[in-house]
């Protein structure tokens, strides 16, 4: 059969898609070229926000419009939930009521064995899944119902998928997950042992670390990406709300001070680190003087972007059934223009500072206006050159 891949939502699922693909391909499949009219395509679903779920079904919408004829197979996290209310006999909303196949190989629900998944991106860069699940179970927060608990490989599986990517030409692997730093959880090894068994690889590339939550981002992991062999000085911490109060009503695992204790030490041993945040504006009991105290906690932090979400209401979730204040919609949306602004001043800042400086840029096959050609740095700024296509996942020292 030939096969569709349609991928939504984080780089997560981009690995679990690629994973797929491959499985679909050992048994004979074929993936539908450009223009090829498939017998199947499947939908990988995201359900972070309700924009997510409103994005999610404009998909499937769409692909019955374009391929009137195929097999459209849902799966991912929003399928995952459906289906749990379908089995709970909660009723299903008319806008959802969708294909709900789900594939359980990619994104089971009680899942005891880890799925591995490695994808490829731009023929530079591998994502490569280390941990799927988490166990926290914040008030605003599906992932726990759609992804299970948290569980993991061994750290001898992940390097032979990283030496298998490397092998097959990526340049530079990122480690993804739902929650990273709580690896080691379903084997009884450690976060910072699998990370030095990756820097052990011999080889030119580099590694970056996706999101990992502060309580879990301790003082001996930034110290050892500081002195690694392959990781880069990148980091990106969730913060979602610079108010103490607020992160009681998330049930967030930490406080605001221990999480500028995590970014001035970064900054101490990495003083051109580049620290990106995840913030969530408008969750249920952010009062104005909440608001207030975050945006002020924001500005004096020395990060270098802000990755901004406006709350959304989730079923199954503990904040609809908490009796706080509730932020208005429109509220919501200036909230997150607020952080925003102040991302686009943090963003300007670190690129300008970090202005005249040597670093190594790696090249990706991308065009730009035709004669351009772009590439990141180590720690993260975009830069561009003239297009040669022999610079295409090479490595090279420029002055920013």
């Amino acid at each position: 059969m030939k096969i569709k891949i349609v991928t939504l939502g984080c780089k997560l699922n981009f690995a679990e898609s690629s994973a797929l693909m491959r499985t679909l391909a050992s048994h004979g499949h074929t993936r539908a070229k450009e223009g090829e009219e498939p017998d199947v395509v499947i939908v990988n679903t995201c359900t972070v926000t309700d924009t997510a779920d409103h994005k999610d079904r404009q998909a499937i919408h769409r692909i019955r419009r374009e391929h009137p004829h195929a097999q459209i197979i849902m799966t991912g996290c929003y399928a995952s939930l459906l289906r749990q209310k379908q089995a709970n006999g909660e009723p299903v909303a008319a806008k959802d009521q969708i294909i709900l196949e789900e594939i359980d190989r990619i994104i089971p629900k009680d899942a005891v064995h880890f799925q591995p998944a490695w994808s490829r991106d731009d023929r530079t860069r591998c994502f490569l899944k280390v941990q799927d699940g988490c166990n926290y179970f914040c008030t605003y927060c599906t992932i726990p119902h759609a992804r299970g608990r948290s569980r993991n490989p061994y750290i001898k599986d992940v390097v032979v998928q990283a030496q298998q990517a490397l092998e097959e030409g990526a340049k530079e692997i990122i480690l993804t997950g739902v929650n990273i730093g709580d690896f080691g959880r379903s084997t009884n090894e450690t976060f910072i042992n699998l990370l030095r068994a990756i820097d052990a690889i011999d080889g030119m590339f580099r590694v970056r670390i996706s999101s990992c939550e502060p309580n879990l981002l301790t003082d001996e992991i930034i110290d050892f990406v500081a002195h690694s062999r392959h990781f880069a000085p990148h980091f990106h911490i969730p913060l979602q709300s610079g108010s103490n109060e607020v992160l009681k009503i998330m049930h967030r695992r930490y406080t605001r001070e221990l999480f500028a204790e995590r970014v001035a030490h970064i900054k101490s041993v990495m003083p051109d680190a580049f620290i990106g945040v995840d913030c969530m504006v408008g969750v249920r009991g952010e009062t104005e003087a909440y608001f207030a105290d975050y945006v002020s906690f924001i500005e004096s932090l020395p990060v270098s972007q802000l990755h901004v979400f406006p709350y959304s209401e989730r079923a199954n979730t503990k904040m609809p059934e908490m009796d706080l204040y509730v932020v208005p919609k429109a509220e919501r949306e200036r909230r997150s223009k607020v952080l925003h602004l102040i991302s686009d001043r943090k963003l300007a800042a670190f690129y300008a500072a970090n202005k005249g400086k040597k670093a190594i840029v790696l090249w990706e096959s991308k065009r730009f206006e035709g004669a351009r050609m772009c590439g990141f740095t180590e720690n993260y700024i975009k830069v561009f050159g003239p297009y040669d296509k022999t610079k295409i996942n090479t490595f090279e020292e420029i002055t920013i």
